[in-house]
């Protein structure tokens, strides 16, 4: 599994033009066991190779940047490539309304610290990433989080086992919910590890 996207991992957008369709049809399939709702409103879309690899090629393709915005598109998704001891996720609020998901996340400052995974007595609090922050001062979050999961060798190890029930929540004073991940999930997750 590879942690990184290189220059070279990437294709040309006239190639990718005429593979768009595959592509997508591809990572789809993929992602299809990399998401957890929780609650009503919060979705984590857990990420990897493929799934950044195919967001930077859809950037350059929409953008037709060139050259130049490549370095920066690389720089902005590597991070939410797992590095072989981590599961890394986009978390999603998504609410359709447009009132009311402002009124959500106007209460809903520091979310992106309250994530976490629970499985076989191990706890894997979510770290933010640290590129920006994603929360006012004011106390309204952002609509879109990432979320690490660093894990140890054994955490893997537990993790990895078939039939593992793996809880993941959000623990937010304004927004409180848990989900068990599905087997589907977790056994996909578990090749995002070394």
């Amino acid at each position: 599994m590879k942690h990184e996207i290189s220059r070279a991992d990437l294709i040309p957008v006239d190639d990718y033009a005429r593979r768009r369709k595959q592509e997508k049809a591809r990572v789809a399939e993929l992602k299809k066991d990399r998401r957890v709702q929780v609650g009503p409103d919060a979705t984590f879309y857990f990420e990897n190779f493929d799934t950044m690899w195919l967001q930077i090629q859809e950037m350059l393709y929409i953008e037709q940047g060139g050259e130049a915005q490549t370095r920066d598109e690389l720089d902005a998704y590597n991070p939410l490539v797992p590095d072989g001891h981590e599961l890394v996720a986009t978390l999603m609020f998504e609410i359709d309304d447009r009132t009311r998901r402002q009124r959500v996340l106007e209460h809903l400052g520091g979310v992106e610290h309250t994530a976490r995974l629970r499985f076989a007595g191990e706890t894997i609090e979510g770290v933010a990433e640290e590129d920006q922050s994603r929360s006012t001062p004011e106390g309204k979050a952002s609509s879109v989080q990432f979320i690490h999961f660093p894990f140890g060798d054994e955490q893997i190890r537990r993790f990895r086992e078939p039939g593992t029930e793996v809880i993941i929540g959000i623990h937010h004073d304004n927004y409180a919910h848990m989900a068990v991940m599905p087997e589907a999930t977790r056994a996909a997750l578990a090749q995002d590890f070394e």
